[in-house]
């Protein structure tokens, strides 16, 4: 049985690898042609329908670069489409989501002192919320009140405001975060699937039956791309943070998440108009700093810590009756409690790292993968030995979690 954990283990390291490659696939395709739509020119001598055109030099080599808003009057034999880069972003991310908070639910996302609710309820309400995402999204885009793109801007931020308070009233700090990126990001590559590709395709099939596209088609997925290019920075953001306590384990985490998307939009704001040939707006960075500077505020605001020991449940109930379960609890409270604490007393540690507490036994029972992990199968915890772990304890760890796991 243990052997599974350790599979799980890589197979959940694999898969963030995998999401870690296609992301970096699909932001810099998005991130290049934003910059080459905005930094097109109008020259003499371009073909008919041509709206600009760029020269760009890179790999020892001259690149000559035209677009047309609608097509050109002959359809190339060849074309490249950039959809593959979204889509296994969003089924990779997914499959993240399902091995580390489907799977690891009673550890990672729910947390009773925010909504005690059964684990199948929780992974329902995640489920819905993408999809309910991408629903009020899209039908708010195609309405009249989309035709203004800075109005439209606006309400999305204020969705997205209320989405980053209403998860952290149901999920985990660390959950709660990690949704409201899953939220934009699920937005973000529906776009591609759902609106981009299909207007591609439209104009496409009108160019081989030989009528003129519809310029409406080229105006939406425009748009929706001018969208992504604005919230790919805070998604980013927002996935990186169940790795820091200080961004998700804060109160006021819904609050450091909402500043964030506004961070994404002044640096956007910088390269995009650099980029479009505008100027240098450097307010922005000012602007960025004062933004940072109020999250940094905001995470060191102290939140008290729940009071009494939460019901032990499910995995955790039994990890807490498993043989040797007095043994490591003395042993992981007595080698980890220090920094693994709700204040830790190591110099410098303001939080938990990973905003992981193990100063009762119930808190061991609940991160026992964890710790098995951790600090038994491996020597990560504690960082270089600090506590003077002994290979006696660590044993001891090995030996209680696979007895409970019946491994």
């Amino acid at each position: 049985m243990y052997d599974l954990y350790v599979f799980a283990a890589w197979a959940e390291f694999a898969v963030r690898w995998l999401h870690v490659i296609t992301a970096i696939a699909w932001i810099g395709s998005s991130f290049y042609f934003i910059a080459l739509d905005l930094g097109l020119q109008k020259a003499p001598g371009m073909p008919a329908g041509a709206h600009g055109e760029e020269w760009q030099v890179h790999g020892g080599g001259f690149y000559h670069i035209q677009k047309y808003l609608v097509a050109p009057e002959r359809l190339p034999e060849h074309l490249t489409w950039f959809k593959w880069e979204s889509y296994a972003t969003w089924l990779s991310g997914f499959a993240m989501l399902a091995l580390v908070y489907y799977v690891g639910a009673e550890f990672y996302l729910v947390d009773p002192n925010v909504l005690d609710v059964p684990v199948w309820q929780a992974i329902l309400i995640s489920l819905a919320s993408l999809a309910f995402g991408w629903v009020v999204y899209d039908v708010i885009c195609k309405s009249r009140f989309g035709d203004d793109n800075t109005r439209l801007m606006v309400l999305l931020y204020v969705i997205l405001v209320v989405m980053a308070w209403g998860y952290t009233q149901v999920f985990s700090g660390r959950a709660a975060l990690l949704h409201l990126g899953a939220f934009t990001a699920t937005i973000m590559s529906a776009n591609v699937f759902m609106t981009i590709m299909p207007n591609q395709r439209i104009v496409v099939a009108d160019l081989k039956a030989g009528r003129v596209p519809d310029a409406k088609y080229g105006k939406i997925a425009k748009q929706r791309s001018t969208h992504n290019n604005y919230l790919t920075l805070p998604v980013i953001f927002l996935m990186l943070s169940n790795h820091y306590p200080l961004a998700f384990a804060s109160e006021y985490n819904w609050a450091i998440a909402s500043l964030v998307f506004l961070m994404g939009v002044t640096i956007r704001h910088y390269f995009n108009t650099k980029h479009a040939r505008k100027g240098s707006p450097n307010w922005t960075w000012a602007a960025t700093a004062i933004l940072f500077i109020l999250i940094i505020w905001l995470s060191s605001i102290r939140t008290p810590a729940p009071e009494g020991e939460t019901e032990l449940k499910g995995a955790a109930l039994r990890f807490a009756s498993a043989e040797g379960f007095d043994q490591v609890s003395d042993i992981v409270m007595g080698r980890c409690s220090m920094c693994h604490a709700a204040e830790p007393g190591w110099d410098g540690l303001l939080w938990a790292p990973k905003g992981v507490v193990l100063d009762s036994p119930g808190a061991v029972a609940r991160h026992a993968r964890e710790i098995y992990l951790q600090a038994g199968l491996t020597n990560a915890m504690p960082p270089a030995n600090l506590s003077f772990i002994e290979p006696a304890e660590r044993a001891a760890i090995v030996a209680w979690f696979r007895t409970a796991t019946g491994g």
